[in-house]
């Protein structure tokens, strides 16, 4: 499978179990109707677990274009391979919310809260506040980085133990699951411009009934946020470590 491919796909599975779990959360008359942040939580972390597990081989399972970017950044990832990458990643995140949409259909019109809606493809702030917003998805994000580079470290990957291959993406699902308990109230952690934007598109194009606005002036926050606060880890691991 090509690197692209491979981005796609995975992204795609990742934004169909992420937001597939929201779906299931917030919308109406669902299995799963007001399980919680808890539920949410755990869903996103086997998200990325899966995702991880499926392309890791093939592309290094960056799954994020901030990741990309900040790994680049440091010269651990050539920047002629970023565009492909952000572009296999967000056609991954489109096709993943579209997805969750068919598998969800008839609970959009069942669902009256418009922001519910979009609150199952993309995130939001608890409280508006432009720049604690933006510093939230920083500061999630440079602990996300910084989890990734520890974890891929060599000296923390014990070889014929099953954590050099089989074990680590797991890790990656503990560290979003950490990132997400614990940094996600303010903004729902997007830590992540194409599971953001991609499916953000898809709400705007999408029939929807009620869906309402697709919030398009807080868009640039979970899509600058996170490329600083990965590129800044990314940096500080770099500096340190």
């Amino acid at each position: 499978m090509h690197p692209f491919l491979a981005e796609a796909v995975g992204t795609m599975i990742l934004v169909l179990l992420g937001d597939g779990v929201v779906a299931n959360v917030v919308l109406q008359k669902t299995k799963g109707h007001n399980s919680g942040w808890i539920v949410i939580t755990a869903g996103w972390a086997a998200a990325v677990t899966v995702a991880v597990y499926l392309v890791n081989s093939i592309s290094g399972a960056h799954l994020n274009p901030a990741v990309t970017i900040a790994l680049a950044t440091i010269g651990r990832f050539p920047w002629d391979q970023v565009p492909l990458y952000i572009g296999g990643q967000m056609l991954g995140a489109f096709v993943g919310a579209v997805l969750v949409w068919l598998a969800y259909l008839p609970h959009w019109a069942a669902t009256d809260s418009a922001a519910d809606k979009l609150g199952v493809f993309s995130t939001g702030p608890a409280v508006r506040h432009t720049g604690a917003n933006f510093a939230a998805e920083v500061i999630a994000t440079f602990v996300l980085m910084l989890g990734l580079l520890a974890i891929m470290r060599p000296e923390n990957l014990v070889p014929n133990t099953g954590f050099d291959k089989g074990f680590s993406p797991v890790l990656v699902g503990l560290l979003v699951a950490a990132v997400g308990i614990s940094l996600g109230g303010p903004t729902g952690y997007a830590i992540n411009p194409a599971r953001d934007l991609g499916p953000r598109i898809a709400h705007a194009i999408l029939p929807i009934p009620g869906k309402g606005s697709s919030d398009w002036g807080y868009a640039w926050i979970p899509v600058a946020g996170p490329v600083v606060g990965a590129v800044l880890g990314a940096v500080f691991f770099k500096l340190h470590w």
